[in-house]
């Protein structure tokens, strides 16, 4: 790996981990004001606004991730036409899908409360709603595509510090404009608006960055086929990850209240936030893979693997052991006592599940970067479809409790007995190999902070920010030290066995491995 390449890392994960921290900030102390000044149903609403229009992502068909991919891909090998047909084809087809959007927008105003349970003294606020946020979305589409290219570039830090801005910007309109006695109609215009001029700025930025030929005959049929090729199994995945995680608000919505969507999305965001702390280090090595897999490089797919994954564990385990330790204080801290006794219960639900997930968040960026992800999407897709057809039976008889048991189990099932299995078997690691060298240095180093966290909770339990603040001070005390002493011996980027493993490989095995175009001899096509 060149010097400056490794550079851009530190400084894209650096950055990446900062416009989180400024995310969940604002998210811990804007979402409780939020709520306290709307209130229950209309924080719902909300909540559930967002959630349906949010299967709009879906009309990006995969496409930003084949953006990725490519742009990636024609930068390594020099093609700046190939690059332009990139950029003008996928301009062309977001424009197309923002249109496309903009009707599904007119026919879901105009039955939203026919759908969903929506209090009476909404109804006129719903489908204006629905308008504000399905239109800014639309125009999100060919904005969005450079996102897209500037990850391909892995110049994350662009992305991150104009979030940054624009999330802080945010934060002030709304609470100014809540405090001024202003509603939710306010709140949701900024909240749409400012994503739309952030996305402007990084048009130039981008431009100035990399300058891209534009024009009609750079609108390709090739390169689109190429893009649907790469784009279509994304789709599946895309489609399957809604029905996973974005059909529960729905889901309570159309069958109990607002209100109780509200509960649940208290529990829920917190385990969204720990997730975002893990996928704001992953989102990094899908370009890392697909430059991987362009220049031949197994060895290099493989140590990827095992110490990106390792990485993730050491992030997520922690939070992960704290949450559930001391869950119900943070909630109490947050948006106060009443949301205990339901909102804990689904916080453990889908945290427990969603570590498997998170701990392998780097085995999904490297499917993507080798386009090996097409059985990956048929699994995932079947792990939503049984997501929604659970989570519609179980919260019959449990509530928000059976929709958040509806989701757990069939994520489990696909991130513990298949996802480690499909991975080792593409890099032709062992999967004891892999499961060893990932894994156990993050359980033993997370030990001692589990202890610590449990002692200090029989001695007194928080009931305050203030008073949750020394607990985990001194639990990541604990945690940091057990990391330093793994950085000053090596061994947190150790990869010993897997090296072993890989020098002690057949001679043809390896020979069959390079001849083959996919880098490996399993097809996934």
């Amino acid at each position: 790996m060149h010097k400056f390449e490794k550079k851009q890392i530190i400084k894209n994960i650096g950055s990446s981990w900062f416009a989180l921290a400024v995310n969940i900030v604002i998210g811990i102390f804007l979402s409780p004001f939020i709520l306290h000044r709307l209130g229950d149903s209309a924080f719902g609403l909300w909540v559930l606004i967002f959630s349906i229009t949010g299967y709009y992502g879906l009309f990006d068909l995969g496409i930003r991730s084949s953006i990725v991919r490519y742009v990636s891909k024609y930068l390594a090998a020099g093609s700046k036409e190939d690059l332009a047909k990139l950029i003008n084809t996928t301009l062309f087809v977001y424009t197309c899908i923002g249109m496309l959007c903009l009707v599904v927008t007119a026919v879901l105003a105009f039955f939203v409360n026919t759908f969903f349970r929506i209090p009476a003294e909404f109804y006129s606020s719903s489908s204006l709603l629905i308008w504000m946020v399905g239109a800014s979305v639309a125009l999100g589409f060919p904005l969005g595509a450079v996102g897209g290219f500037l990850e391909g570039l892995q110049r994350f830090e662009i992305l991150n510090w104009s979030n940054v801005v624009s999330g802080v910007l945010r934060a002030v309109l709304i609470v100014v404009v809540l405090q001024h006695g202003l509603g939710l109609l306010t709140i949701t215009f900024i909240t749409v608006a400012l994503p739309i001029i952030t996305a402007i700025i990084r048009v130039f930025i981008a431009l100035h960055l990399c300058p891209i030929l534009f024009g009609w005959n750079y609108v390709d049929r090739a390169t689109f086929r190429k893009i649907v090729h790469y784009s279509s199994t994304t789709l599946m995945i895309m489609v399957a990850g809604r029905l996973k995680f974005k059909t529960d608000e729905i889901v309570i919505g159309s069958m109990m209240s607002a209100a109780a969507i509200t509960y649940f999305n208290i529990g829920s965001r917190i385990v969204d936030y720990a997730g975002m702390v893990v996928s704001a280090f992953a989102q990094n090595f899908l370009p890392v893979a697909s430059q991987s897999e362009a220049t031949g490089n197994l060895s290099r797919l493989r140590k990827v693997l095992v110490v990106g994954n390792r990485f993730c564990a050491f992030t997520i385990f922690p939070i992960t052991a704290a949450l559930l330790i001391l869950g119900k204080s943070v909630i109490e801290a947050w948006v106060g006592r009443k949301y205990i006794a339901t909102s804990y219960p689904v916080l453990v639900i889908m945290l427990v599940s969603s570590t498997f997930m998170f701990a392998q968040s780097v085995s999904g960026r490297i499917l993507f970067g080798m386009s090996k992800h097409r059985t990956w999407a048929y699994v995932t897709l079947i792990e939503g479809i049984s997501n929604l057809i659970l989570s519609i039976i179980l919260i019959r008889y449990y509530g928000i409790i059976g929709d958040a048991f509806g989701t757990a189990i069939p994520l489990t099932c696909s991130m513990v007995l298949f996802m480690p299995a499909h991975l080792c078997r593409l890099l032709g690691i062992r999967i004891r190999t892999y499961l060893r060298e990932a894994f156990v240095l993050p359980c033993l180093i997370t030990a001692p902070l589990v202890a610590v966290l449990l002692l200090m909770h029989r001695w007194y339990i928080p009931h305050t920010y203030r008073q949750l603040a020394p607990q985990l001070l001194i639990a990541g005390v604990v945690y940091g030290v057990g990391l330093l002493w793994l950085y000053a011996t090596g061994r947190a980027l150790r990869t010993g066995e897997l090296a072993a493993q890989q020098e002690s490989a057949s001679i043809d095995s390896d020979l069959s491995v390079a001849a083959t175009p996919g880098l490996v001899k399993y097809s996934d096509k």
